[in-house]
């Protein structure tokens, strides 16, 4: 291996309720990084929170068993990142290890403390260079009703929808409720507004189960949205990357389609993560040349509008009648291997490895003087 290989903390695991998706992402980037460019070592944090250092093996043996995902304990060596002044170095807290230096962090983390800005505002303290969005837009990209507000500023198209928060809800749920009804057409989407990877979220067709779903999703999130279903629509979803290092503009991959076949009818956390066929992923999406060009715009439109860095993946709604609607933009979607985002970008030209390096690239060429 060559001696100058850049040296990358993989970040993975965490404390949200994507915990087990982020250990499956990881493994597929642990397998699929450029060995002969990049030095792996691994930071996984438990449920409970502790930073744990493991090894490539350690992270590639982390897979999905029948219906049961991965998730890390507090059995492994505990670890921490410090900041000396030749560097940022990954300590372990019982010295099993020595300490290394680290030069770039590539964080897989998804959902509360690894996608909000959280471990952003850490990596920035550190004067650590990070893949990914900075605080702002990873707050914002978290937040559903904060990224409704911002694209609508911003003059693109959102569909309707109502806020609970947990004030409302606990002062007058009945209120809510009557709100909700009376705005929106049903079926609606009952989702936790600072969640991910569909946990919590509910189809709602009889209005009088609507207490139930947001009770649901509350005890993911006291902030709730409910959002208006698309009668008859496509779900389209749009990879998106940040310029290359040497300049130019953000880059949008072929548009893909979620055709669900789930009992839920809509794409929940078993269609994305448990290999039962219960969805069809059409990449690309089969769709005019004219949509097509619009889903990219809009994509690339969202993408600055929050001014998102890296990557990003943008989920949208074709309307019956050709309309195009933004549903949310997620700031770190899944690398897992039945993930759209990889493979969206590998019909654009860009194979899962390259993919891997661009984005390392694109966090070493950012200035890391000013926070983000």
């Amino acid at each position: 291996m060559p001696a100058d290989r850049t040296r990358v903390a993989l970040i993975f695991g965490g404390q949200s309720t994507e915990h087990q998706i982020s250990c499956l992402t990881a493994a597929g980037v642990a397998k699929a990084i450029d060995t002969d460019r990049f030095e792996v070592f691994g930071i996984g944090i438990s449920p409970s929170g502790i930073w744990h250092r493991m090894s490539v093996e350690q992270i590639t043996a982390l897979r999905t068993e029948g219906r049961k995902l991965p998730e890390l304990d507090d059995r492994l060596p505990s670890a921490s990142l410090v900041r000396e002044p030749d560097g940022v170095y990954l300590i372990s807290c019982d010295g099993s290890a020595e300490p290394v230096g680290i030069d770039v962090a590539l964080v897989v983390l998804h959902g509360a403390y690894g996608e909000d800005g959280t471990i952003q505002g850490e990596f920035e303290m550190l004067g650590l260079p990070y893949v990914g969005s900075g605080i702002a837009a990873s707050a914002i990209g978290m937040d559903k009703h904060l990224m409704k507000i911002s694209l609508v500023s911003a003059g693109l198209p959102v569909g309707p929808y109502e806020l609970v928060t947990g004030r409302q809800w606990d002062a007058d749920a009945q209120a809510c409720c009557s709100r909700i009804v009376d705005s929106l057409t049903f079926p609606v989407y009952v989702k936790p507004a600072r969640g991910g990877s569909s946990v919590g979220i509910s189809r709602v067709a009889d209005p009088a189960e609507l207490p139930e779903a947001i009770e649901k999703a509350r005890s993911f999130d006291p902030k709730v949205l409910v959002e208006e279903g698309f009668v008859n629509a496509r779900e389209v979803e749009c990879a998106v990357l940040g310029p290359r290092p040497e300049g130019g503009e953000v880059r949008t991959s072929r548009p893909g389609e979620i055709v669900v076949h789930t009992e839920s009818a809509f794409y929940d956390f078993d269609a994305k993560y448990l290999p039962e066929g219960q969805v069809d992923l059409k990449i690309p999406a089969d769709l005019p040349a004219t949509t097509e060009q619009q889903v990219r715009t809009l994509a690339a439109e969202c993408f600055d509008a929050l001014e998102v860095e890296g990557l990003a993946r943008v989920d949208t709604f074709v309307t019956a009648d050709g309309r195009v609607v933004i549903n949310e933009i997620n700031t770190m979607p899944g690398f897992t291997e039945l993930s759209m985002f990889p493979s969206l970008w590998q019909v654009s030209g860009i194979e899962y490895p390259d993919l891997i390096s661009d984005l390392i690239d694109q966090a070493l060429a950012r200035p890391n003087s000013v926070i983000r």
